[in-house]
């Protein structure tokens, strides 16, 4: 397994979720994160992102390290980065320090297949229609066309990084080790919003 620093900045962001070979566009303004986002360009381009609670400035556990693959600045002041993500964590202590951002002690350990190549060899036909419906319910869009162009780890985790449910539905989907777990989580969450759908007798196009 490669190895990843055990202390990284981290950028806690309410309702946001995202997964290794993914990417996250950002907008940076806020004077902590243009400290963290420099600090981490000039350094190894390596930053974390971890979802925040609502009660007592806390995080949630495990969030995703990522790669700043592209970093524009505005005249305004602001920072647009493209975060490309890498492996998982799992947080394990923060580390006091005298900057404005926070910066944690992580473990990958029980993330180690976010590295390595893997077939996915799953069904998930019942859990893109369920999807489709879910969506158009929800008034949010997708490609549906390009979307069938991606492979389907990536089919599952867009899914799972656009669709509108909690905070707390997103952690369980992103703390999920198996992709086999993730797309049964996905699913049980889609059906119970939409549970009083009937598959059977409704098409998407």
């Amino acid at each position: 397994m490669k190895k990843y620093p055990e202390i990284i900045p981290v950028f806690p962001l309410d309702g946001v979720i995202y997964f290794p070979n993914t990417n996250l566009p950002l907008n940076i303004f806020e004077q902590r994160y243009l400290d963290l986002v420099n600090d981490a360009y000039g350094k190894n381009k390596l930053m974390g992102m971890v979802q925040s609670k609502k009660q007592n400035n806390s995080v949630y556990q495990i969030g995703c390290l990522g790669k700043i693959s592209d970093y524009q600045k505005s005249k305004d002041g602001r920072i647009f980065i493209n975060l490309t993500g890498i492996t998982r964590f799992k947080i394990i202590d923060e580390i006091v320090n005298n900057k404005l951002y926070r910066e944690f002690k992580v473990n990958y350990k029980i993330f180690e297949r976010d590295l390595s190549i893997h077939k996915t060899d799953v069904f998930l036909s019942s859990l893109i229609e369920k999807a489709k419906i879910f969506f158009k319910r929800y008034g949010l869009l997708l490609n549906w066309r390009e979307f069938e162009k991606l492979d389907d780890l990536q089919k599952i985790d867009t899914l799972a990084m656009i669709s509108p449910i909690t905070n707390e539905e997103k952690q369980k989907l992103i703390e999920a080790i198996l992709i086999s777990e993730k797309i049964k989580i996905l699913e049980k969450i889609i059906s119970f919003y939409l549970h009083d759908v009937n598959f059977n007798n409704q098409t998407i196009q």
